[in-house]
């Protein structure tokens, strides 16, 4: 804040202002650059003060009485990434002649990395995915829908602790744990920013597991998410009924070797754009330069995306990001084949960076599993 000249800064976005104050109650996070931070809390103060380590916490019911405890600015900072912008012109008005300045980007790369707290948190996300996992082949059988397997899962993550939702900044995308795709859903593309989106349950929700009944002999692409506490992990694997065409077999290995030839490069220090561009050169080499990251002209230009309390955070390996994976940086990589009309495969991880190692922590069988 110093350094952007900021005379003190506004969080809203409930996402930022929990990661800065340890409440998601109703609450709007004042931080003065010369002064203890302000948690103001419209609902519900007692659990408030209960969650948050913060020594000032204030009840407020209208935006009018936050100007009685903060000095009078020059620059502001705002979340304007994902404020309404009706609420953006109610606090300009309010705070008066102050310059506004979007805060988000410092959030987002102070979140970059990752704090021992926020990892033992992620570990346990994980540890509660594999028991999920472990369990898929009890659940599997030929006949049952997409939305019936992952209604099954759901149910026996959540006593574990999984919170069923998954966190994302966006203003018309949501994350959803239910990534169930089967035989031919797995080549369909939707509104999200994926190699294959899924055939969803209606037009009102376009994506994921459907009521399509899997068969015997196909592919079944499980992506599903875990959240324990806040934090995320997410991961995929492949499972079949009877047995898995060889097509996907060797698509899958070919994922997974890009997989962890990818991480061994990151070690090295390459960029963002040269660890994506490099994955796209090995999956040509291995002749899937049409299948890697979706189907031609629905491919994706990215390979992994950092993860958190939200899905989709930095860091990023994509087409046009040029930085490095720093120490302490957790990402989830996927690389991930689409089959017109056939299906899809791939593998995901969600992998941690520390003294100059790479750790998967979605430690699930990475084989391909046939009940």
């Amino acid at each position: 804040m110093e350094k952007a000249s900021l005379d003190g800064a506004f969080f809203h976005y409930k996402i930022d202002f929990y990661y800065l104050s340890g409440t998601m109650q109703d609450a709007l996070l004042f931080v003065p650059i010369d002064d203890e931070p302000i948690l103001f809390v419209r609902r519900e103060i007692t659990r408030a003060r209960r969650e948050s380590p913060l020594a000032r916490l204030i009840p407020y019911r209208s935006a009018k009485e936050i100007l009685q405890h903060i000095k009078p600015m020059k620059r502001v900072g705002m979340q304007l990434d994902v404020i309404p912008y009706s609420d953006a012109v109610k606090f300009k008005e309010l705070i008066g002649n102050a310059d506004f300045v979007d805060v988000s980007p410092l959030t987002k790369e102070l979140r970059k990395v990752k704090s021992p707290f926020e990892i033992t948190l992620m570990k346990k996300a994980a540890d509660i995915s594999k028991k999920v996992y472990r369990k898929v082949p009890e659940f599997l059988r030929e006949g049952m829908s997409e939305i019936e397997l992952a209604g099954l899962m759901e149910a026996y993550a959540k006593p574990l602790g999984h919170e069923g939702l998954l966190r994302v900044r966006s203003l018309n995308w949501e994350a959803y744990t239910w990534h169930i795709l089967s035989g031919r859903t797995g080549s369909i593309v939707s509104q999200s920013d994926s190699p294959m989106g899924g055939l969803g349950l209606s037009p009102a929700f376009p994506v994921g597991a459907s009521l399509k009944k899997i068969r015997k002999n196909e592919p079944i692409l499980i992506d599903f998410g875990i959240c324990y506490h806040g934090y995320q992990v997410d991961e995929t694997r492949m499972f079949a009924i009877g047995s898995m065409p060889d097509l996907f077999v060797k698509a899958y290995n070919a994922c997974r070797d890009i997989h962890y030839r990818v991480l061994d490069k990151a070690l090295e220090g390459a960029t963002s754009k040269e660890l994506f561009q490099y994955s796209v050169e090995l999956a040509r080499s291995m002749g899937y330069g049409d299948h890697y990251l979706g189907y031609k002209k629905h491919q994706v230009r990215f390979l992994a995306h950092g993860i958190g309390i939200e899905i989709a955070e930095f860091p990023f390996i994509t087409a046009n990001h040029t930085y490095p994976i720093e120490e302490g940086a957790v990402i989830a990589i996927e690389p991930k084949m689409v089959f017109p009309g056939k299906g899809a495969c791939g593998i995901e991880n969600t992998v941690l960076f520390e003294h100059g190692k790479y750790k998967v922590l979605t430690s699930i069988d990475e084989n391909i599993i046939v009940v």
